[in-house]
């Protein structure tokens, strides 16, 4: 029912995740006797014995909302009473510049590439995964993000000091790519239905992944063995050994140079309209906490006890 209503395979594993907790909390009762009542008091356990925040427990409830309607076709009845995780507002961990400066110096090869990428464009992690060759345009110098987060495209801006790099590397993968149509594997997967309307798209090179496996892996729907792109922990785990390298005290991750991408733009005073689009988000108020972190809103601010030392 997740595929016919073409949902992402992460948001699959997710809702299968949270349906299978569901089912250890009731305690295996039987579907069909399964009521409102159950998911009152999951929400309730969740917010109050597993302490989850807001979100984890909004993803649960619509994972949950999803199996009543679309599985056991009955519906879910009014759980407002339920209670709710407490919501609070976290700042995000941002970097200066010179800091991410030294992250970068710690990497290499396309690892570097694809962190540079995410940093200069402002891209989510699986953004810049997802990335095909025909996604860069050098001369606009624009990256397209097809299908980002509520399937949404958008157009960020491409670092032109990356430019040189990026070609290189696009020459490295065409040999890849050129070593796959020589074996006559199959083309790289497809979104959507263009499978099935253009079936040779997945062998031509602009539909290429920019950051492709150096293995081959069988594709979990299809069942086809054919090239992906790089793992999602492969840059985790560079990031985080460069964030040990270079000894930040601070909490580093792949989605903090997304973060550090925003904050300079304020620092540097970009409008935060266009901010908001370039990161892709829905409201303004997302984009607006970056207003919070950035330098340039402490400028000229001067704190009482530097005052008193001055006398």
């Amino acid at each position: 029912m997740m595929r016919l209503r073409h949902l992402s395979p992460r948001t699959e594993l997710a809702y299968l995740g949270w349906v299978r907790r569901f089912y250890r909390f009731v305690k295996g009762t039987p579907p069909g006797t399964l009521e409102s009542e159950h998911v009152k008091d999951f929400m309730t356990h969740l917010a109050i014995e597993r302490k989850v925040g807001t979100s984890t427990q909004n993803q649960a409830f619509s994972a949950l909302l999803f199996l009543f309607r679309h599985i056991l076709d009955q519906p879910l009845d009014d759980i407002s009473d339920a209670v709710r995780a407490q919501k609070s507002k976290r700042l995000p961990v941002v970097l200066t510049q010179t800091e991410v400066k030294s992250l970068l110096a710690e990497m290499t090869g396309v690892h570097k590439l694809m962190a540079q990428i995410i940093y200069g464009c402002g891209l989510r992690h699986i953004e810049c995964l997802k990335l095909r060759v025909k996604d860069i345009d050098l001369e606009r110098k624009t990256v397209i993000v097809r299908g980002g987060k509520g399937d949404k495209d958008r157009e960020t801006v491409l670092p032109e000091s990356i430019i040189p790099h990026i070609e290189a590397h696009l020459e490295n993968i065409k040999v890849l790519y050129e070593k796959d149509r020589s074996s006559n594997q199959p083309g790289v997967a497809l979104p959507g239905a263009l499978e099935r309307k253009w079936p040779s798209a997945g062998k031509e090179w602009p539909w290429f992944w920019l950051f492709p496996s150096r293995r081959l892996s069988t594709d979990p729907r299809s069942g086809i063995i054919r090239r992906h792109h790089v793992h999602t922990t492969v840059l985790q785990r560079h990031i985080r050994r460069a964030a040990l390298n270079t000894r930040l005290h601070k909490r580093i991750t792949v989605h903090t140079l997304r973060h550090c991408f925003a904050t300079h733009l304020v620092e540097q005073g970009c409008d935060i309209r266009t901010i908001q689009d370039l990161l892709g988000h829905k409201k303004l108020e997302t984009t607006m906490i970056y207003t919070h972190v950035a330098q340039t809103h402490r400028l000229g601010i001067v704190s009482p006890l530097d005052k008193n030392d001055e006398k």
